[in-house]
Parts: structure tokens; sequence; C-alpha cells
């Protein structure tokens, strides 16, 4: 098929200059970056009794965030197609710290939920990265750079929680965000001195016609969309798990702090290795073996999930599956939609990502609102009929590929 994009290009003078350095910096940058969206889920009671919310209005904090997620990912990704990545992170990664230096010292509600809406907007700069890592990657090894970025990302999320959930409990939910704030700072500083100066050439599209194009890739992309539909139904189940799981875990009778209910995220550290993993096994051509496993773990996960007031390990075991498959399919759908479109990947990666914040933020609404109303049993038949839908979504999908033997991009 001839390609639409020949008019936005990045000079490949520079290109497969990643370095093993570079990409560990990249991780760990995305994962600074990315825990800034998640903090909050375990401050949800603290946040709540602070500034008096319900429960079921408290999960709008999350969805607040996941909603200026997507509006970044459409508004600010795609300009790594169009403006030099190392100004675009740089000064991206500036205004994040001084959102979560004004989250930090919020008076009121309204204030906050405004420095939370930024943070979301900025935090796709984690997408930024991803793009970029896959830009200087070579073709053989992208998929590996990828895994290895969004393993960072991982560790991110699942450090997130837990750390808020320490320094909540040792210096309030405040100095979370002044820390992530002190942390952001840091990196900045990092990054101006290791990002590479790559020749640029100006695209020659303008940033309407930019977002134009972005969106087309959905009608024009078939990987696109069923990756994009398996991402939003992952993520969904994703954050009906760790928006909700604080509610149960600390209240009676298992009244547990925010230290310990942080600690948990650990248990999820298997996603970081299937990250890794899935990447390459995507280079090896096996992304949709691995879709398949990986759904089929995400399906059963919810048995032991739901066995939470049994014993806390049922929990443990059903994090380990739900983490693993969530990030071992998510790596495998961007591997797999980065091989289409070589040329515009921060365009791929904004119309991907968008459907991973939808399915955040339905996610995170929902659950608290299905916990409030049928408690943890509720929010476990939600988690595993999102599960189910992403496989039937698979099924459905590779069925299809049967029936209609043509080249449908992916």
């Amino acid at each position: 098929m001839q390609r639409s994009f020949q008019d936005s290009k990045i000079s490949t003078s520079t290109k497969h200059s990643m370095t093993s350095t570079l990409a560990w910096v990249f991780a760990v940058c995305s994962g600074l970056s990315v825990a800034n969206i998640y903090y909050a889920q375990p401050l949800l009671d603290s946040v709540a009794l602070e500034f008096d919310l319900s429960t079921a209005t408290i999960g709008s904090v999350i969805t607040v965030t996941q909603i200026c997620y997507a509006l970044g990912l459409l508004m600010l990704v795609p300009l790594g197609d169009l403006v030099n990545r190392r100004k675009l992170i740089i000064i991206q990664m500036l205004f994040s710290a001084i959102a979560l230096m004004v989250a930090g010292t919020s008076a009121s509600e309204s204030i906050l939920f405004l420095a939370i809406a930024m943070v979301g907007l900025l935090a796709v700069i984690t997408q930024t990265f991803v793009a970029y890592a896959a830009h200087l990657s070579s073709e053989s090894e992208r998929g590996s750079i990828v895994g290895r970025v969004t393993s960072g990302i991982v560790i991110g999320i699942l450090l997130a929680r837990s750390v808020a959930g320490l320094m909540n409990d040792w210096l309030g939910w405040r100095s979370v965000y002044l820390f992530s704030a002190s942390l952001t700072l840091i990196s900045l500083f990092v990054l101006m001195r290791m990002l590479p100066h790559q020749s640029f050439k100006p695209s020659k599209l303008s940033y309407l016609q930019l977002l134009g194009s972005t969106l087309r890739l959905y009608a024009e992309l078939r990987v696109l969309r069923i990756r994009g539909i398996l991402a939003m139904f992952i993520f969904m189940a994703f954050s009906i798990l760790w928006t909700a799981v604080v509610l149960p875990l600390s209240a009676p009778p298992i009244s547990l702090s925010h230290t310990l209910i942080g600690a948990f995220g650990f248990a999820g550290l298997a996603g970081a290795l299937a990250a890794a993993k899935a990447g390459k096994r995507a280079d090896r051509g096996l992304g949709q073996k691995t879709t398949a496993v990986s759904l089929m773990l995400l399906v059963l996960s919810w048995i032991p999930i739901g066995l939470l007031h049994t014993s806390l390990w049922f929990l443990v075991v059903g994090v380990i599956l739900l983490d693993l498959a969530v990030q071992a399919v998510h790596v495998t759908n961007q591997s797999l939609i980065y091989q289409v479109r070589p040329e515009a990947q921060s365009r791929l990666t904004a119309s991907y990502m968008i459907f991973y914040s939808i399915g955040s933020a339905i996610g995170s609404l929902a659950s608290t609102q299905v916990y409030a109303w049928s408690g943890w049993k509720g929010v476990c038949w939600l988690g595993a009929g999102v599960s189910t839908a992403a496989l039937l979504v698979w099924v459905v999908d590779r069925l299809s590929d049967r029936w209609v033997p043509a080249n449908r991009n992916g």
C-alpha cells in the first residue's frame, strides 16, 4: 500500500543510535513520568478525608487524570513527528515538575483537580520516550528495546503505589507529589546531557494536519484498530483492580496501612519481566501466541483476586497473573503496530494509547461505583467480564483472518 506520510520524516542520519545505557535512561525516566498518574491510587481515602469526598466521587481523581492523559496523547505525543523530540521532552518535563508542585501544595479541591489534570496531560511524555526509543532502534531490536523501556514503565507504576503508600503514612499524601517534582527536575538535568542531538528535517504538515493524519490511522490500519481495542479492555481490567483494591484492603476487617497496601504493587513485578520477554518474542514473530496465552491468564487471574477476603496470598497470585498478562499484551501490541508505519511512530503511539486512556478512565470510575453498589465481589465480576471481552475480541479477529486470507495490515 502506498504510504501517505512521505511529507513527514525525521532525518535518519543518526537512526539506530540507541545504546544500552540510553535505553535504560529512557526506561527510568519513563517510569518516573508514568508514576505521576498512579500515585493517587493508594492515596484515595486520604485525599477523600481531607477534601470530604465520597467513595463514589473519589474515583473521579483517577478519571480526571486519565481523561487528560488521553487528551495529551492526541495533542502532544504526535508532535514527536513534527518537532525535535529532544526539545519536546525537555519542555514537557519542566512543566510536569511545575504541575506536581502545584498538586502537592493545593489548598482546595478545585486546585488539586486542576493540577492533577495537568499532571495527566503532561505524563504522556512517557509515550514520547517509547516512540523515540523505537525510532532510534534498529528493526531487529525494536521489540526488545520497546520492551525494555516498557519494563521501566511497569516498575514505575508499581513503585508509584509502594512509594505513595509509604510516604502517605510517614509524611502525608502531599509529600508524594513534591517528591515526584524533585525527581522530575533531576531527570530533566540528566536528559539535557544525554539525549542525542539529532539532525531534524522539519515536517511539511501543519499541526492540524498532523492531528488529522493521526486520526486517519484508525481508518487505514486494521492492526491498530484491533490492538487498540485490546488495549482498551486490558487496561480497563488493570484499572478496575488497582483503583478499587485500596478500598477493601484499608477497611475492616483487613485494615492495612497505606504502606502495606502499596507493597502489593511489588507482586506485579512479573509484569516487568513479561514486558521484556514479550518484546523479544514479538521480534521472533510470536506475537499472536503471546497474546493468546496472556489473555487467558488475564481471565483466570480474577479467580484468586476474588478470594481476597479468604487470604491475601490469593490476591498476590492474582496480581502477578494480571500484571504479567496485561504488560505482555501491551508490549506485543506496540511491537506489531510499529512494524507497519515506522515513519509515523509518534502518531501510532498516540493513536494506540488513546485506547489505553479510555479503558483506564472507564475502569477507574466504574470500579469505585460498582464497589459502592455491590462490594468486592461486584468489582471482580466486572473485571472478569472485561477480561473475557478482550479474549473474545482476539478470537474473533483470528477467525476473521482465516475467513478473509487477504493481506489486511497485520
